[in-house]
């Protein structure tokens, strides 16, 4: 029987070798953003588009404003931005619960 992987000779099992590194690590970049700034970035723009909603549905009742797929459009990408951020604190806190469920 052959070996095709190459992984034993004659005199028995080869020792596994490390895998290396892809490639050279990358160095951090002190100016990018920290993830808290990325979240409360986020949080900011979620809530303003929920204010445009907010507005933008006022405005459609009070009869100043007549466009309803403006509306409906405000109103979906508010809908769409909250979703997608709950999503985000989903994983978030899914990734906390694991990480306290392991033991040093």
């Amino acid at each position: 029987m052959t070996d095709p992987l190459g992984l034993i000779g004659s005199s028995g099992v080869q020792p596994v070798r490390p895998v290396a590194p892809v490639g050279p690590p990358q160095p951090h970049d002190p100016n990018a953003p920290s993830f808290k700034d990325a979240l409360i970035k986020s949080l900011r723009e979620v809530d303003q588009l929920q204010q445009d909603a907010t507005k933008a549905v006022e405005d459609f009742q009070t009869g100043r404003r007549d466009d309803l797929e403006g509306v409906i459009l405000a109103t979906q990408k508010a809908e769409t931005a909250f979703k997608m951020l709950l999503s985000v604190r989903n994983k978030v806190m899914a990734a906390y619960e694991e990480i306290k469920q392991m033991r040093a």
